[in-house]
């Protein structure tokens, strides 16, 4: 296998489409959301590409005991009354800093084929603690992107996240920009620790909101109902283990 192979699995026309990718990262937050919007709008939904690299582990899937090599997928989503979409998702990111580059100009060019001018990535971006309020914070490839994203309910914050936006994600806006995409990034907050639906939930929310579609999160919801029951199994344990810490009173004696 070459370094890199695309196979083109359909062909669909698609109008004003716009990439939006959700790989594996923080509290996979970009992975539900994208898995999320090909399970509500599966009835438009085209497999279109399948992309194959050597940067991507060595490993394949199986599915009802048939193996498929490991890949990232690009669909085309006929969207009513919204904009047409390319979802990007896969299991895996790249392994090396060199097949970040190479895999994301992959899928600017997949892009740019299907006549994607804009692109939106999605991820999660780590509090460090538990949280209920999730905001969404965000960061473009330009400043004239700003305003109409802030409108939509995106925070933009000084040096956040801590150290940048590294993956596809990252190189979405930055590649992005240097070819000609209006690139975003719009990151849920996460405590990191864990999949993280509702965070998902917030990211799509704003993203409808700036594509103009509707979706359904009763799913998504049932997946953050489960995730609670997980927390709260976990702040258990956590109070169960202070209380089992000895006190100084407790390691006093007598001697």
């Amino acid at each position: 296998m070459d370094e890199l192979e695309i196979d083109a699995v359909a062909e669909v026309e698609l109008d004003d489409p716009v990439l939006v990718e959700g790989l594996p990262g923080v509290g996979h937050v970009g992975t539900l959301a994208v898995e999320h919007l090909l399970e509500e709008l599966e009835g438009e939904s085209t497999l279109v590409r399948r992309v194959y690299s050597r940067e991507f582990p060595p490993q394949v899937s199986i599915e009802n005991g048939v193996s498929e090599l490991t890949c990232a997928e690009v669909y085309a989503v006929d969207v009513p009354d919204g904009r047409d979409l390319l979802l990007l998702t896969g299991d895996h990111q790249a392994q090396s800093n060199a097949g970040h580059y190479t895999l994301t100009d992959a899928f600017l060019d997949i892009a740019a084929a299907f006549g994607a001018t804009e692109v939106y990535a999605l991820g999660g971006v780590p509090t460090g603690e538990l949280i209920d309020e999730y905001a969404v914070v965000g960061a473009v490839s330009d400043e004239s992107l700003l305003e109409g994203l802030e409108d939509a309910g995106v925070e933009f914050r000084d040096d956040e996240p801590a150290g940048g936006i590294v993956g596809v994600s990252g190189l979405l806006l930055g590649l992005g920009e240097r070819r000609g995409f209006d690139a975003a990034c719009l990151m849920g907050e996460t405590s990191g620790y864990l999949v993280d639906p509702k965070s998902a939930r917030s990211v799509l929310e704003v993203l409808a909101d700036i594509l103009g579609f509707d979706l359904d999160y009763e799913s998504l919801d049932e997946r953050a109902d489960e995730m609670e029951d997980v927390i709260g199994k976990i702040q258990e344990m956590e109070q169960q283990q202070s209380m089992d810490v000895p006190t100084d009173d407790d390691l006093r004696y007598i001697g």
